[in-house]
């Protein structure tokens, strides 16, 4: 498995506002404009990019979900005391 994994996610407050995120996501919108959009952290501005992470740099729901991926893939919507996200590995 990776050591280390590139990844942007999507993090909104409400289960409703993920879901149909992913649903215009499975349409072919751009992650990046939806996460500049919509995003309630920092990462917004650079279209949800979270750089580069290691394990246990994430909190573990997130960790697992992000390292599951194949470069390219989306996830599910993944719950943690921080919200709802949407994660997308980019390498």
């Amino acid at each position: 498995m990776a050591e280390k994994i590139r990844c942007s996610h999507i993090l909104v407050e409400k289960l409703s506002t993920a879901q149909e995120l992913l649903e215009r996501l499975k349409k072919g919108e751009s992650f990046a404009k939806l996460a500049e959009q919509y995003s309630i952290d920092g990462s917004r501005r650079r279209g949800g990019d979270l750089g580069f992470f290691t394990r246990g740099q994430m909190v573990k729901p997130f960790e697992d979900a992000a390292f599951k991926l194949e470069k390219g893939q989306i996830s599910d919507i993944v719950k943690t005391q921080f919200g709802y996200h949407i994660i997308k590995r980019t390498g």
